[in-house]
């Protein structure tokens, strides 16, 4: 998954610091030319592999 090893990549570099917001999903779909899904997905395999984390409250008003 192309969305996941460029995710797992900027975070490995530390160009995503501990804290800081990954972009959102239309963001990852724009950015890398994916549906929607797979920008999802990509997400999902990142928390589970425990490489980030979600917090409440962050989202849309």
């Amino acid at each position: 998954m192309r969305v996941l090893d460029a995710l797992t990549a900027v975070i490995t570099a530390g160009i995503i610091k501990p804290g800081e917001r990954i972009p959102s999903e239309s963001e990852l779909c724009e950015r890398h030319k994916v549906a929607r899904e797979n920008a999802r997905r990509a997400v999902r395999v990142l928390l589970s592999g425990a490489r980030c984390g979600r917090s409440g409250g962050r989202g849309r008003s």
